[in-house]
């Protein structure tokens, strides 16, 4: 039965800081504290039970949980006043509240920690209204509630390996095209508009080719440089808020510090692809006998890798693209005007990735390529292929990329011969005595970068 006593102005009162997982506050019963009860009484451990009204308020009884706390007497037991004839109790422990500041505590359930409660000090006024209907403490209870975050711990290296398709790496494919200088110094570049032009010029033109990739997204990427002189003065035109648009479409632009502009950001565009219908991995198995694999690898003007074409097998005797699958693969993306790109290698990607300000596009060479797959006929280990897939028949009915057949080597002019590549001591790049001796020609992507050709033969065969 609660005392008898005059209204007083301020009251303790008990003030939820922590939800229940239970959600039992809103359920209607007694069995927790809720927001707006009245504090009669509380009992620290073995000491006295202390009676409303508190010396001090909320501060006086921040005092004794402190006090308590300090001495390892943390269990506490609190009974409310609800109403007019309705109490509440709960067994809980003392805490400290690093949210509400220094010396500040809180009580946690023991029966659920995730609840906890506060007290404060209220006008008796405030908790009868908050008390009144169980809507209006609901509508309280939302003003103050708020969302908690953090951070959890995750797996990444086994769903890296064996969520993804292919362990350890993405099936995003990128391109980042640096916008072309105007100039041998590089101080002068064409603008945003002309580096997005060219990305999309290289996109559809590896398309029509039949490279079977689908457009994903393209962004600007910012890039640090360090610029001076004339180059600074002719970049940099903006000098206040207003000028910023000015820099909406420049390839490069600097920023000033006391001894001048010296920090370039150039503009360029990174274009995100996919493969049109995913990679599929391709195993070769080798025999020791085995003379040759038994297909052909070019590359397009995009830097695309592909196989350029495959042979029959020598009468009983399969060759290791046929053991694949490969040559049956090729034969489907031919029927379907497409090229079997060779996207990965031991599952290191082959892709062209950048455009450099020269316009030169930076990929892998065939060459290297070539003799990677011959020592691995001669070691007789495994090869380990993945090739862009494309649509499957019906899927893509409006457009269908023409495929242009990369133009046979003998109906353009033979190259001079340049220096044999380094064979290791012991190895033959040949597959047969009989075989001609193959050449190498200069490729249009660079200097470091050739083809191998074998000119007695239709294809460059591996």
């Amino acid at each position: 039965m609660r005392m008898e006593r005059s209204q007083p102005a301020v009251v303790v009162a008990i003030e939820c800081v922590a939800s229940s997982s239970k959600a039992e506050e809103w359920g209607g019963g007694g069995e927790v504290l809720q927001t707006g009860d009245v504090v009669e009484e509380i009992k620290i451990g073995a000491s006295p039970t202390v009676r409303y009204p508190f010396k001090g308020g909320k501060g006086g009884l921040m005092k004794m949980l402190h006090t308590s706390f300090k001495k390892g007497d943390t269990s506490i037991h609190v009974k409310v006043r609800r109403g007019r004839d309705e109490c509440a109790e709960l067994q809980a422990c003392i805490v400290p509240h690093e949210a509400g500041g220094k010396r500040q505590y809180v009580l946690r359930s023991i029966h659920d920690p995730n609840y906890a409660v506060g007290f404060v000090d209220k006008m008796e006024s405030e908790c009868i209204e908050l008390q009144g209907t169980r809507s209006s403490r609901v509508v309280c209870a939302l003003s103050k509630a708020q969302l908690q975050d953090g951070y959890v711990a995750y797996p990444w290296e086994k769903k890296m390996r064996e969520g993804l398709s292919i362990p350890n790496s993405s099936v995003f494919l990128s391109m980042l095209i640096l916008p072309k200088a105007l100039d041998r110094s590089a101080s002068r570049y064409h603008s945003l508009e002309d580096t997005l032009a060219r990305a999309n010029a290289w996109l559809e033109c590896a398309q029509m080719s039949g490279v079977p990739v689908q457009f994903m997204n393209v962004q600007t990427e910012a890039l640090l440089t360090k610029i001076s002189g004339e180059t600074a003065s002719a970049t940099v035109n903006s000098g206040s808020l207003s000028d910023l648009s000015n820099l909406s479409n420049a390839s490069l632009y600097g920023f000033e510090d006391y001894h001048g502009v010296d920090i370039g950001v150039v503009k360029a565009v990174r274009l995100w692809y996919t493969a049109a219908a995913g990679e599929m991995p391709i195993e070769i198995q080798l025999k020791e006998d085995d003379t040759k694999l038994g297909f052909a690898i070019s590359r397009t003007d995009e830097g695309f890798i592909y196989v350029q074409s495959v042979i029959d097998d020598d009468q009983d005797k399969e060759v290791p693209s046929t053991r694949s699958g490969l040559r049956d693969l090729y034969k489907e993306a031919r029927a379907a005007s497409k090229l079997l790109v060779i996207s990965r290698v031991a599952n290191q990607k082959v892709l062209p990735w950048s455009v450099s300000t020269l316009g030169a596009i930076r990929c892998f060479d065939t060459v290297s390529l070539s003799q990677k797959l011959s020592l691995h006929r001669h070691a007789c280990k495994p090869i380990l292929l993945h090739v862009l897939m494309w649509d499957k028949p019906g899927t893509n009915t409006n457009v269908m990329p023409r495929f242009v057949p990369p133009p046979h080597p003998l109906t353009q002019p033979l190259p001079l011969p340049l220096p044999e590549p380094e064979i290791a001591e012991g190895f033959s790049f040949d597959d047969t005595e009989d075989e001609t001796q193959g050449r190498l020609e200069r490729d249009t992507a660079g200097d470091i970068s050739f083809r191998f050709h074998n000119f007695a033969t239709p294809n460059n065969w591996v």
